[in-house]
């Protein structure tokens, strides 16, 4: 269980972590590559932006795949620098069938002393197949590994003096290995977080626009708190409160979940207020937000019970017609 920790302390708990998960790293080799994974291999990926196109997905509830078999999981494993035994591992889970681009992705990044496993031990690959055939809409689930081996508060981020580029990785390469041949259109690709993942959520969709269509928050926070010092002398370029205004972001869906209890402490202030601060400033641009506020605190107990709204609130963004009318619909 995530538990609530200050954001300092944070930084302690994850040097040790780094130090406890290259050992697992090791076991999960033998799980490196997926077959037919060449693109997975690939150092210096190039990036892979929203291919232009692509037709609305179609619900069919009770009627998909998921509603009879659990998807499938695996672990693939990417070369990248900063992390340990330089690889990157990121855990996937696809429904049942074959892969193909019109299949949305849900990218999910994890909390600053967690890694992608705890995603997986949450039971977030069950709890949303539940959702996939409650809504008639299937999606692959992908949540990279986002420490790094010196054991940094990594905010997502490219670090400054180069030890590591996390953003790279996973706005590149992790897109790379997970969809392989089958680019999909930027409107079925979106991404999601949780505590300093749902921060990375919220910047990643806004620095990189044209890679992803929607973003979900949960517990984030979106003003730069960087106790590490990851990004130098140039916060604001990663601060979602000061990247309203750059070009392509309009038309990105939010979804905002904060628990009514969330009072993590920040470098200033704390995660609470930090939803309706930030859905204030993207409504004044007219752009679609929805915030939800459960009881609880920072846990998963939280975070998970929302997913029925957030799957629906994602599903609206897939399963309308391209272009940046459908992006502005709720």
């Amino acid at each position: 269980m995530f538990t609530t920790l200050s954001r300092r302390t944070a930084v302690l708990v994850a040097s040790s972590l780094v130090v406890a998960t290259a050992g697992t790293l090791a076991a999960l080799d033998e799980d490196a590559a997926r077959p037919g994974g060449a693109a997975a291999q690939a150092a210096d990926a190039a990036m892979v932006p929203g291919a232009q196109g692509g037709s609305p997905v179609h619900p069919r509830p009770g009627k998909v795949a998921s509603c009879d078999k659990p998807g499938s999981e695996e672990i693939i494993t990417v070369p990248d620098k900063g992390a340990p035994d330089g690889k990157r591992p990121i855990w996937v889970h696809r429904p049942p069938g074959p892969d193909n681009d019109d299949l949305p992705v849900l990218y999910l990044l994890h909390g600053s002393t967690t890694t992608h496993l705890d995603v997986r031990d949450a039971g977030v690959g069950d709890a949303l197949d539940e959702q996939m055939c409650r809504s008639g809409v299937e999606f692959v689930i992908a949540a990279p590994f986002g420490q790094e081996v010196g054991g940094s508060d990594t905010e997502w981020g490219d670090a400054a003096d180069g030890d590591f580029a996390i953003e790279t990785f996973v706005t590149e390469k992790a897109v790379k290995a997970v969809e392989g041949e089958h680019t999909r259109p930027r409107q079925l690709r979106a991404i999601g977080g949780f505590s300093m993942g749902g921060y990375g959520a919220a910047a990643l969709s806004m620095r990189h626009p044209d890679t992803y269509a929607q973003a979900v928050s949960w517990a984030g926070y979106f003003k730069v708190d960087d106790p590490s010092d990851t990004f130098g002398d140039n916060p604001d370029a990663h601060a979602p409160d000061q990247l309203l205004d750059e070009p392509g972001v309009r038309d990105i869906r939010f979804m905002l979940v904060e628990g009514k209890d969330d009072h993590t402490p920040l470098q200033t202030g704390s995660i609470h207020g930090e939803a309706e601060r930030f859905a204030g400033m993207l409504r004044e641009r007219d752009m679609t937000v929805k915030t939800l506020h459960p009881d609880g605190g920072h846990t998963w107990d939280t975070w998970i019970p929302t997913f029925p709204q957030a799957v629906d609130f994602l599903v609206k963004g897939w399963t309308a017609p391209s272009g940046p009318a459908a992006a502005r619909g709720d």
